[in-house]
Formats: structure tokens, sequence, C-alpha cells
């Protein structure tokens, strides 16, 4: 059954934690490593927060099905896209979280929620949507809709494998409102943080 939350119900998402709350705090490190394949302005970045984050991210084979059309016959093969986002570092015998971002961002838009909700024992994904973020996309002729679900769908069929609660704004909003549509039962708990604006287009 599919639970649709909004900004304001955002609590369903987390359980009630047993453990006692701490002030979270984070420094910067100024030997921070990242992946090879994140830019090198990634240096420049002063927030610890995103550095963190940042040192996390990295690229997981995901294969896509392209169809193409040859001489009245129908061919079908896989592509596989170096797909970046952070992985949990916890697993829980509860549904994951998974974090799409807003538009023209990437999955560090997360960095001060993600390890909120790992502190707080949940099972946490942060995933660049097709087309942005630090995916390879050399070999990607299109972004189109159907292709970030497609992509986001082999994602999760490939590493996620459990109905999850998504969560995301603006872009990652439509997103993970088409996704949960298309495909219901890898979807436990939607919570839209603009529920309002695409609530409208749900009834259309």
């Amino acid at each position: 059954m599919l639970t649709l939350t909004s900004a304001s119900s955002a609590l369903t998402l987390l359980p009630e934690c047993k453990t006692q709350r701490r002030r979270f705090a984070i420094s910067a490190a100024a030997d921070d490593k990242f992946p090879s394949f994140l830019p090198k302005q990634m240096e420049e970045i002063k927030d610890p927060f995103a550095r963190k984050l940042a040192t996390r991210i990295e690229r997981l084979p995901v294969n896509v099905n392209s169809l193409f059309l040859i001489f009245f016959f129908r061919l079908i093969y896989e592509k596989s896209i170096m797909s970046s986002c952070v992985k949990p570092l916890i697993q829980s015998n509860q549904n994951p979280v998974v974090l799409l971002h807003s538009f023209d961002s990437s999955c560090l838009e997360w960095r001060y929620t993600f390890p909120l909700l790992e502190e707080a024992g949940l099972e946490t994904w942060a995933i660049d949507i097709l087309g942005w973020g630090f995916s390879n996309l050399e070999r990607i002729k299109s972004c189109d809709v159907a292709s970030k679900r497609e992509h986001f769908y082999q994602l999760w069929k490939s590493y996620i494998k459990r109905p999850m609660t998504l969560v995301g704004p603006s872009l990652g909003a439509a997103v993970a409102v088409d996704f949960a549509v298309n495909h219901p039962e890898t979807v436990s708990i939607l919570d839209n943080l603009e529920y309002d604006l695409f609530s409208i287009r749900l009834v259309e």
C-alpha cells in the first residue's frame, strides 16, 4: 500500500528514535579525498557537510535497456550507465529512505539531512537523477522523463530491491510522483515536499 504524505506530515518518515538526541556537528578536514570523477572545483568547497558527503559519492553501474528499429526488426541491448549516488552505511529492517534532489542540483543537496537520517538509524540513499549530478553521461542521448524513470527503476532493481520511502522536492518531487505511479510496488511512502503543487496533476 502506497502512503502519500506532504511536508506537513513528514514525521511519518522517521520512526520514534529510542536513542538520546545529541547535537550533531561535523568538522572540515583538509585531507578529504574526493572520488576522481568529481570536478576539481570540489576542492574549493568550504562547507564541511558538503565535503564530507562528497567523499562518499560513488558510481554504480546501472544497466538500461535501449530499443532500436533496424530493418523492421526490434533490437534490444543493454548499456551500462555509471550512476552517482551516496549509499547507506547501515542496513536496517525498515524500508530504506531514498532522497531525490531538486532541479539543477545533485545528491549534495542533502548534505545536512543525510547525516541526521543516518544518525537516526535509517538506511538512507541519495541518488543523482539522470541528467544531473555526477553520473557519466557520455553514452546517453536522452534524459527525458521516460529515460529518468527507466534509469531509476533499474538502479532500484539492482541495488535497493525493497519498497522505499521516496522523498523529493521540485524536480525530485516530479520524478518521485511519476515513479510511484508507474512502479507502485517499489514505493511504500511517497513524501512529496511540494505536494500541494503536484497533487493537482495527480487528479487530472
